[in-house]
This record gives C-alpha cells, structure tokens and sequence, in this order.
C-alpha cells in the first residue's frame, strides 16, 4: 500500500490468508526450514515462484556458449 498525501491508496503488499495443511507435512516442512508457520509459508511460496526460472535455466544447459578463457582468468587471480 502506498501513502498519498497520509492517505493509503492501492492494494497491500502483504496479504493475510488462510491455509489448511496438513500437521506432519507443516511439520516438516518447518524443521528443514527452521523457522514458524508464516516464515516457512513464505519461503516455500518463494521457491515455487522461482521454479519457472530454475525449469528455463535447466533447458539451457549445454548451449549457451561463454568466449572465457580459463587459462586468461586464472592468470588474471595471481
């Protein structure tokens, strides 16, 4: 939401819902994130948003063509 003159105007940028999950599946899904329910909804939202980049950087693989030379850039560390 934006404030416009003091005044809030479009929509939220957060969003309170509900969502029914199950107990051993929210479980788990907080011990490998380590964190709470809001946290670990979060992160999990994040990473399916991300998915469709990851899928489009997998089709990629093997033919994207760098011009690096190897031997140029470790020569270029010392």
């Amino acid at each position: 939401m934006v404030l416009i003159t003091g005044i809030p105007y479009g929509m939220p940028l957060e969003r309170k819902i509900t969502v029914h999950v199950r107990r051993d599946l929210l479980e788990k899904a907080q011990k490998a994130a380590r964190a709470g329910v809001s946290e670990t909804v979060r992160k999990g939202l994040e990473l399916l948003a991300a998915s469709e980049a990851y899928d489009g950087l997998l089709k990629m693989r093997g033919k994207v063509k760098f011009s690096v030379d190897l031997k140029e850039l470790r020569q270029d560390r010392r």
